[in-house]
């Protein structure tokens, strides 16, 4: 495609040339690459220009004021959006119905659970984010949450051409201040939550939050529908800006408007819940545990209805949901006999205080016994969270075990001396294999054991390796093993 058609309406001074591919790192660069060399926080694009020339890069796009360059230069000062858009223009193709849903926890079961609501319906759905890309066949993996531009319009493309017409994705804080969204056709877009986390890149809340809305005041086009939990103060806050952007709010949680959620009464492992939608009270039963799995089928409930599923089909979907890899994962009870269930084992990703502490609060109602927590808190990634998170473990759960999650280059003791201030009276194990098992060989009749922080991922990072590891596997062999009976 021909430069002066990938950058319009911006006009190309100086030759025109065709582009056939498009890279933000000069190693991929070749003839009929456009080199993008674009700043960033750890390097910056415009030191490896002459790298990407010598790779035989046609034209290079960054920021303004740049010499020497004997290529076509097209200077952006936006350039990360224009990469966006070109990215967009190169790989076009992309499912008729994309759904882009953004927040801090509960990204990743919404949008599985709006797949799963799409797929009930007939339709050929997809989503993709933290877990990787999701279909019927199964999952692949992807590398980040909301990946660069181009690979993400490579998925879109991929899933395009594959038959996927319904796609739901995850909107991270970085993707969308970094403009890697710009260039999706939106069909309509959705919101969680917003607590503490990712302050190793965004220096406030209120700079987070305005990261966040630029999926509603910015990216999603006049009209298209916006389905919002307003149970918080920047949910409600979110709300308003989607209305002042011409936005179709649909507003839900337990201080709903749209859809209310009106009563909750937790069984074994399901819940029986009560909706309050217009002007009937509706009954469902929902086959997952935990008040946070409640909010995140709601807002699937109301994206698949604003997306063309029949609210019959959608309330009986909701039956049948299957819950996320990772998210209040059962990996297995301790204890099972032909009278005794056994005391159950979760797994879940909980890695912030507002999801811990979701957490522990939904497996409460659950539980007749103790509640033991195993967790820990990441490295290189904000400390103020970790003494916050050591106590609410404290004060929600009846055991805590502090362990490391992925320390990457911080000392481990250190991080978890820092948990530990929250929680002085919580155990100390570092190895984390050593934690679970010893969570596990406290179980008794009744209790819950829930390991939080990793979830789904399949490996530890220590130092720059990533260590084989998952804890589902870990509590799935030591229970099978019969350790710490």
């Amino acid at each position: 495609m021909m430069l002066s058609d990938l950058i319009a309406p911006q006009k190309l001074t100086g030759p025109d040339v065709d582009i056939t591919s498009l890279s933000a790192d000069s190693r991929a660069v070749q003839a009929g690459s456009l080199f993008a060399a674009l700043p960033g926080t750890v390097a910056d694009g415009r030191d490896y220009i002459g790298s990407a020339l010598k790779n035989g890069a046609s034209a290079v796009l960054s920021l303004p004021g740049l010499e020497g360059i004997f290529v076509p230069y097209i200077a952006s000062d936006e350039p990360r959006q224009l990469y966006a858009r070109i990215a967009a223009r190169l790989n076009a193709g992309q499912p008729e119905t994309i759904v882009a849903m953004t927040g801090t926890n509960g990204k990743s079961s919404t949008i599985e659970f709006l797949r799963q609501i799409w797929e009930y319906a007939g339709k050929n759905a997809a989503c993709f984010g933290t877990l990787g890309v999701t279909t019927k066949q199964g999952v692949e993996p992807l590398k980040h949450t909301t990946p660069d531009a181009v690979a993400l319009h490579q998925t879109l493309q991929g899933l395009a051409g594959s038959g996927i017409t319904h796609a739901g994705m995850e909107a991270s804080s970085h993707g969308l201040q970094q403009y890697r969204l710009d260039g999706v056709n939106l069909a309509a877009v959705g919101f969680t939550n917003l607590t503490q986390d990712h302050f190793d890149y965004h220096d406030t809340m209120e700079e987070y939050f305005t990261a966040k809305s630029r999926l509603f005041t910015e990216l999603a086009p006049k009209g298209v529908p916006a389905v919002i939990n307003v149970d918080g103060d920047y949910g409600r806050r979110m709300a308003k800006l989607a209305q002042d952007a011409g936005l179709d709010v649909m507003q839900v949680g337990w201080s709903g408007d749209d859809i209310r959620i009106a009563e909750l009464s937790p069984r074994a492992s399901s819940q029986n819940l009560e909706l309050v939608w217009g002007e009937k009270r509706i009954k469902v039963e929902l086959p997952l545990a935990g008040e946070f799995q409640v909010f995140n089928a709601v807002s699937a409930l109301g994206l698949a209805v604003k997306t063309g599923v029949a609210k019959d089909i959608a309330l009986e979907a909701l039956t049948h949901l299957v819950g996320v890899a990772g998210r209040m994962e059962l990996a297995g009870r301790k204890g099972v006999g032909s009278t005794d269930a056994g005391a159950p084992v979760f797994v879940d990703f909980a890695h912030t205080p507002d999801g811990l502490e979701k957490l522990l609060r939904g497996v409460r109602p659950h539980t007749m016994g103790r509640i033991i927590v195993v967790f820990g808190c990441g490295g290189d990634r904000d400390p103020d969270k970790r003494p916050k998170m050591g106590e609410i473990a404290a004060r929600l759960a009846d055991i805590a075990i502090v362990t490391d999650d992925n320390p990457r280059t911080e000392i481990p003791a250190k991080i978890r001396a820092a948990v530990l201030i929250g929680c002085p009276d919580a155990q100390e194990i570092g190895d984390r294999a050593k934690a679970i098992a010893h969570g596990i060989s406290l179980l008794k009749h009744d209790d819950c054991l829930v390991i939080a922080g990793k979830g789904h991922e399949q490996g530890q990072i220590v130092g720059d390796k990533i260590i084989p590891f998952s804890d589902v596997q870990i509590a799935k062999e030591l229970l099978s093993a019969g350790k710490g009976s």
